[in-house]
Protein backbone atom coordinates (compact mmCIF):
# COMPACT_ATOMS: atom_id res chain seq x y z
CA UNK A 1 0.00 0.00 0.00
CA UNK A 2 3.15 1.97 0.76
CA UNK A 3 3.35 3.11 -3.12
CA UNK A 4 -0.62 4.51 -3.49
CA UNK A 5 -0.27 6.50 -0.92
CA UNK A 6 -0.85 10.52 -0.94
CA UNK A 7 -0.63 13.71 0.28
CA UNK A 8 -3.47 15.87 -0.50
CA UNK A 9 -3.40 19.75 0.89
CA UNK A 10 -5.89 19.87 4.02
CA UNK A 11 -9.85 21.28 3.24
CA UNK A 12 -11.14 24.09 5.32
CA UNK A 13 -13.39 21.48 6.69
CA UNK A 14 -11.04 18.71 7.82
CA UNK A 15 -8.97 21.25 9.50
CA UNK A 16 -11.78 21.99 11.76
CA UNK A 17 -12.29 17.81 12.55
CA UNK A 18 -8.37 17.83 12.92
CA UNK A 19 -8.14 20.54 15.45
CA UNK A 20 -11.04 18.63 17.29
CA UNK A 21 -9.26 15.40 17.60
CA UNK A 22 -5.43 17.16 17.73
CA UNK A 23 -5.54 19.38 20.64
CA UNK A 24 -6.99 16.38 22.72
CA UNK A 25 -4.62 13.65 21.65
CA UNK A 26 -1.60 16.10 22.01
CA UNK A 27 -2.51 16.68 25.55
CA UNK A 28 -3.29 13.20 25.88
CA UNK A 29 0.40 11.89 25.00
CA UNK A 30 2.60 14.89 27.31
CA UNK A 31 0.34 13.50 30.03
CA UNK A 32 1.57 10.31 29.23
CA UNK A 33 4.91 11.52 28.52
CA UNK A 34 4.89 13.14 32.14
CA UNK A 35 5.22 16.59 31.04
CA UNK A 36 2.14 18.04 32.01
CA UNK A 37 -0.40 17.26 34.78
CA UNK A 38 -4.04 15.56 33.11
CA UNK A 39 -5.52 19.17 34.91
CA UNK A 40 -3.66 21.45 32.77
CA UNK A 41 -2.98 19.48 29.66
CA UNK A 42 -6.24 20.37 27.56
CA UNK A 43 -5.03 24.19 28.04
CA UNK A 44 -1.53 23.69 27.38
CA UNK A 45 -2.16 21.49 24.13
CA UNK A 46 -4.75 24.36 22.98
CA UNK A 47 -2.52 26.98 23.88
CA UNK A 48 0.32 25.25 21.48
CA UNK A 49 -1.46 24.15 19.19
CA UNK A 50 -2.72 27.84 18.47
CA UNK A 51 0.15 29.50 18.96
CA UNK A 52 1.93 27.46 16.21
CA UNK A 53 -0.79 27.58 13.98
CA UNK A 54 -2.26 31.16 14.33
CA UNK A 55 -3.83 31.56 10.98
CA UNK A 56 -4.57 27.80 10.66
CA UNK A 57 -4.45 26.59 7.36
CA UNK A 58 -3.06 29.86 6.20
CA UNK A 59 -0.26 30.29 8.66
CA UNK A 60 2.75 30.79 6.81
CA UNK A 61 5.55 27.89 6.54
CA UNK A 62 3.13 25.50 7.54
CA UNK A 63 1.68 23.08 5.39
CA UNK A 64 -0.74 20.15 6.78
CA UNK A 65 -1.80 17.33 4.13
CA UNK A 66 -4.73 14.94 4.07
CA UNK A 67 -3.35 11.10 3.72
CA UNK A 68 -5.41 9.07 1.46
CA UNK A 69 -4.63 5.59 0.32
CA UNK A 70 -4.88 4.19 -3.08
CA UNK A 71 -8.70 4.77 -3.50
CA UNK A 72 -8.57 8.44 -2.18
CA UNK A 73 -9.90 7.59 1.24
CA UNK A 74 -9.10 9.85 4.00
CA UNK A 75 -7.02 8.05 6.61
CA UNK A 76 -5.17 10.33 8.31
CA UNK A 77 -2.68 13.48 8.75
CA UNK A 78 0.68 15.36 8.08
CA UNK A 79 1.50 18.78 9.05
CA UNK A 80 4.71 19.92 8.31
CA UNK A 81 6.24 23.56 8.75
CA UNK A 82 9.38 24.62 6.79
CA UNK A 83 12.16 25.43 9.23
CA UNK A 84 15.97 26.57 9.07
CA UNK A 85 18.63 24.24 10.72
CA UNK A 86 22.23 25.30 10.39
CA UNK A 87 21.49 27.45 7.41
CA UNK A 88 19.40 24.80 5.61
CA UNK A 89 15.85 24.10 4.62
CA UNK A 90 14.01 21.25 6.35
CA UNK A 91 10.35 20.11 6.47
CA UNK A 92 9.36 19.50 10.62
CA UNK A 93 6.90 17.09 10.55
CA UNK A 94 4.80 18.50 13.31
CA UNK A 95 2.45 15.42 13.01
CA UNK A 96 1.45 12.40 11.29
CA UNK A 97 -1.57 10.31 12.13
CA UNK A 98 -3.14 7.33 10.55
CA UNK A 99 -6.61 6.63 11.58
CA UNK A 100 -7.03 3.69 14.20
CA UNK A 101 -8.55 1.89 11.50
CA UNK A 102 -5.90 2.27 8.80
CA UNK A 103 -2.78 1.06 11.51
CA UNK A 104 -0.23 -1.63 10.17
CA UNK A 105 -0.73 -1.65 6.51
CA UNK A 106 2.09 0.47 5.59
CA UNK A 107 0.20 4.06 5.40
CA UNK A 108 2.50 5.72 8.02
CA UNK A 109 5.46 4.94 5.30
CA UNK A 110 3.78 5.54 2.30
CA UNK A 111 3.24 8.49 4.30
CA UNK A 112 6.65 9.41 5.18
CA UNK A 113 8.04 8.63 1.52
CA UNK A 114 5.86 10.88 -0.22
CA UNK A 115 7.12 13.62 2.20
CA UNK A 116 10.62 12.25 0.83
CA UNK A 117 10.13 13.02 -2.41
CA UNK A 118 8.05 16.53 -1.74
CA UNK A 119 10.79 17.41 0.50
CA UNK A 120 13.36 16.59 -2.48
CA UNK A 121 11.75 18.14 -5.63
CA UNK A 122 11.62 21.39 -3.05
CA UNK A 123 14.88 21.43 -2.38
CA UNK A 124 14.64 20.64 1.41
CA UNK A 125 18.20 19.52 3.28
CA UNK A 126 16.26 16.97 5.80
CA UNK A 127 13.11 15.92 7.43
CA UNK A 128 13.00 16.86 11.24
CA UNK A 129 10.63 15.34 13.73
CA UNK A 130 9.97 14.56 17.34
CA UNK A 131 8.78 11.05 18.62
CA UNK A 132 7.87 10.68 22.23
CA UNK A 133 9.86 8.56 24.37
CA UNK A 134 7.28 6.10 24.83
CA UNK A 135 6.58 5.60 21.36
CA UNK A 136 8.53 2.24 20.69
CA UNK A 137 6.30 1.91 17.74
CA UNK A 138 6.82 5.04 15.47
CA UNK A 139 10.61 4.93 17.03
CA UNK A 140 11.22 1.44 14.89
CA UNK A 141 9.36 3.33 12.17
CA UNK A 142 11.31 6.13 11.85
CA UNK A 143 14.86 4.16 12.18
CA UNK A 144 13.64 2.17 9.70
CA UNK A 145 13.27 4.62 6.88
CA UNK A 146 16.56 6.32 7.71
CA UNK A 147 15.84 8.94 10.84
CA UNK A 148 18.29 9.17 13.25
CA UNK A 149 18.09 10.57 17.17
CA UNK A 150 19.55 14.15 16.90
CA UNK A 151 18.90 14.98 20.70
CA UNK A 152 17.23 12.76 23.85
CA UNK A 153 16.16 14.14 26.51
CA UNK A 154 16.06 11.70 29.77
CA UNK A 155 14.02 11.43 33.26
CA UNK A 156 14.39 9.75 36.31
CA UNK A 157 11.39 9.80 38.37
CA UNK A 158 12.09 10.32 42.15
CA UNK A 159 8.74 9.42 43.43
CA UNK A 160 9.36 11.86 46.12
CA UNK A 161 6.22 12.73 48.61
Amino acid sequence: MTSTTALVPMTAAEYKTYVSVAIPAFAKEKVAAGQWSEAESLNLASQSFYGLLPQGLGTPDHHLFTICDGSARRIGVLWIAIQKRADKRVAYVYEIYIDPAHRRLGHATGALLALVDKASDLRFSGIALHVFGHNAGAQALYGKLGFVATDITMFKSLDLQ
